[in-house]
């Protein structure tokens, strides 16, 4: 292939502006795609398709760039933190306005939408909890509806950014580019697994006692020999490890492939620009498969949070049973 590029080859990618000398709207923004290596040597200055994922896929950090290693405690993730937090007022306040208006009447729709969900939660504690639930049955209600309100924020368009700042600019006002979806980072799941996991320990110390809960340890699942000692401490602590990893990359991969595909989807709305403009074929493929795609991901936003918390039970409950 040659240096230039064809109009043939042009594509149209929604939602973007692009700094420096250069400042599009979203109808005028093309990006170029060519495979010559002069195109390579200038693909810092010319967003693609793949750049254009990238884009969204970064956080907004402390760093202010990608970062370099897997694990660096350095790094903080700014959305990940806001938008979690903002997610927990917003279950907060949901549950606090349940709570205020509950009647011994007839309920509305509102207060039996909520006993709805209390008594789903409660129910799940009762045959897995053994035990005293005060704390638990209410922590489980949190979870679920904590990471649903952070699983839905994915159902915003994914150029919301771009589009708000079209409007703040009047006020010459700019919102950096991020990342709201807080279950799309591994940093925030894994952050609520280890939660998990605390009180995994915590409760086991609790109901078993210190004695109870390193005799456990020490004995289970080969027997209270002491040449199976170590082999049985190495294992249980593979498996609380396993179970926090697990916990937190299950939410986290399912919400990343989410997110994934809606970037996708924004991308298949405008790649059909070839010697013609063929928009029938863009409102197709953006606006039909983008709400079939949404409609559909309700069902995983309410799927993961579910198991979120229904995994959660199971751990604090697991430690309290005695082996």
């Amino acid at each position: 292939m040659t240096g230039h590029v064809t109009e043939g080859h042009a594509r149209r990618v929604p939602g973007f502006r692009q700094s420096g000398g250069q400042c599009l709207s979203i109808s005028q923004y093309t990006v170029r795609i060519d495979m010559s290596a002069e195109a390579t040597q200038g693909a810092g200055h010319t967003l693609t398709p793949s750049g254009y994922i990238a884009e969204h896929l970064q956080n907004l950090n402390s760093i202010g760039g990608k970062q370099q290693s897997v694990v660096d405690f350095s790094v903080i993730n700014y959305d990940t933190v806001f938008w979690s937090v903002l997610c927990g007022v917003l279950a907060l306040l949901f549950l606090y306005a349940a709570a205020r208006r509950v009647t011994a009447g007839v309920p509305g729709r509102f207060q039996a939408f909520v006993e709805m969900i209390v008594e789903m939660v409660d129910d799940q504690a009762k045959g897995i909890i053994h035990g005293d639930r005060s704390w638990i049955a209410p922590l489980a209600l949190m979870v679920f509806c904590w990471i649903t309100v952070m699983n839905a924020i994915d159902l915003i368009p994914v150029d919301w950014v771009t589009g708000l700042n079209h409007l703040l600019g009047i006020f010459h006002l700019h919102l950096p580019h991020h990342r709201a979806v807080a279950t799309a980072d591994l940093n925030g799941t894994l952050g609520m697994s280890c939660a998990v996991l605390v009180l995994m320990i915590y409760y086991s110390f609790k109901i078993k006692g210190v004695g109870g809960f390193m005799h456990e340890l020490f004995s289970a699942p080969f027997g209270a020999k002491w040449y199976l000692a170590p082999f049985n401490l190495i294992l249980n602590i593979i498996e609380y490890l396993a179970k926090a990893v697990s916990l937190g990359m299950r939410l986290f991969g399912n919400m990343y492939a989410g997110e994934l595909v809606f970037l996708l989807i924004a991308l298949l709305g405008s790649i059909w620009t070839f010697s013609g403009d063929l928009s029938a074929l863009g409102f197709v493929g953006h606006v039909i498969a983008g709400a079939v795609w949404a409609i559909f991901h309700i069902l995983i936003v309410l799927l993961q949070a579910f198991i979120f918390m229904m995994l959660t039970l199971v751990y604090i409950g697991q430690a309290h049973d005695h082996h």
